[in-house]
Order: structure tokens, then C-alpha cells, then sequence
């Protein structure tokens, strides 16, 4: 490959925050039937007095995801009868963290590709600002000239059937306690264990079915 070879291979998730979780997962997954694919619970994450809060994706078709941020305990900023979206009416002091989770992936084949965008950044006005490890991916950041910031990323590994059941699991028990008083992440991960507890003996009776059918088979 040259240096000015175009590698990029179209988007790979576009992110934006969300105030009702719940609402967001009615439309796009129950509404338009895109599939909840993953799920990220992080809580301690980030710098001092940085809130807990929830990544989660939806499939959008051809590997493409749309992905929404939920903090737990920011609530909506400016006038909600606005025109425009919940990035447009944000005030001056809006927590960096939520400007942020505003922005577009794009991705790439290859540690070698990512590297390469990082050189081109690092060549340019706008150089790298982080370079990150996630837990399927790993990322490098800037802004763009219009204050947009750009994630280009590469795959560390597939995304297991495993992990869509454990996103599914999550974004139930998300919805469950975003619907009560006072979401937080405590009582998110408590309502999650609950419903695997209440799921368990339906699992292992799905699970010995297939092996009745199927004795060869492996099951996850």
C-alpha cells in the first residue's frame, strides 16, 4: 500500500448522548428492529467526577452501528422546546464527557491502517489527541476544524454471541431502572443479575433441548 492510498472502510459507529434510554431503545430496537449488539457498563471510568454511564450500540446493517451514551445523573441541559438536538441546546459549561460523546468512528482493517491515520493526524494541524484501548477496539481521536471530534478505529477481536446476550441482558436491565427514580449504575447491575437468575433455568432447558437434537454439538 502507498501512503496516499485510501484505507478507510466506512463507519463503524456514530455516537451520540441520550437523556432517555429508554425511549431510544424503544425506537430503534422495538420500532425499527435494529439489534442491540453491545453493550459497555462503565463505572469508575475517566477523570475525577466523571459520571457512570452506559455505551450501547445498535446494528444498522453491514457491520455498522449507531451507538448512544446514558450518564447517570446528567440531566438534560437548555430548553427541551428548542429546535435542535441535545448537542444544539447545550450552555456554556456542559462537562467535556458529553460534548465528547458526541462524535463519528470510522474504521480501519489493521493496526498498520491505524497507525498510518495516526501518522497522517500527527502530520497535520489536527494531530492525535488520545490513542486508546477499548474492549473489542482499539482507537485513536481529534477534532476536527469544526470541533467534531473523529475516532478512527481498528477490531482487537469479534464481538462473541456471548456478549450480545450479555448486551441484551444489560439493556433490559437498563430500561427497568431508567424507567424508576434515580437510575445508577449500582442498581443497574443489581436489576441485571436478577434477570439471570430469573433466565437461568430457561437457558440450561434451551441448552439441554439442543443437546437432545444435536449430541454432537458444542454448545457456548
Amino acid at each position: 500500500m502507498t501512503r496516499n492510498e485510501h484505507r478507510v472502510k466506512g463507519v463503524d459507529h456514530a455516537a451520540f448522548p441520550t437523556f432517555d434510554p429508554v425511549a431510544t431503545v424503544r425506537f430503534y430496537r422495538d420500532t425499527l428492529k435494529f439489534p442491540v449488539v453491545h453493550s459497555i457498563c462503565a463505572a469508575g471510568w475517566g477523570p475525577e467526577n466523571h459520571p457512570d454511564f452506559i455505551h450501547f450500540f445498535f446494528d444498522i446493517g453491514n457491520d455498522d452501528r449507531i451507538a448512544f451514551f446514558y450518564y447517570f445523573g446528567h440531566e438534560p441541559a437548555g430548553d427541551p422546546n428548542l429546535r435542535g438536538d441535545a448537542w444544539a441546546r447545550l450552555p456554556e459549561g456542559t462537562p467535556e464527557f458529553f460534548a465528547n460523546s458526541r462524535h463519528l468512528a470510522i474504521h480501519v482493517d489493521s493496526e498498520e491502517d491505524l497507525l498510518e491515520y495516526r501518522r497522517r493526524l500527527d502530520e497535520s494541524r489536527w494531530p492525535c489527541e488520545m490513542q486508546v484501548m477499548h474492549e473489542t477496539i482499539e482507537s485513536v481521536y481529534t477534532h476536527d476544524p469544526n470541533g467534531y471530534m473523529i475516532e478512527i478505529t481498528r477490531s482487537l477481536r469479534p464481538v462473541t454471541p456471548q456478549e450480545d446476550l450479555d448486551a441484551e441482558l444489560t439493556i433490559e436491565a437498563l430500561c427497568d431502572v431508567a424507567s424508576g427514580p434515580e437510575p445508577t449504575m449500582d442498581k443497574l447491575l443489581t436489576r441485571k443479575a436478577e434477570l439471570i437468575v430469573e433466565r437461568a433455568d430457561g437457558w440450561e432447558t434451551a441448552r439441554r433441548a439442543r443437546e437432545a437434537e444435536s449430541p454432537q454439538a458444542v454448545t457456548p
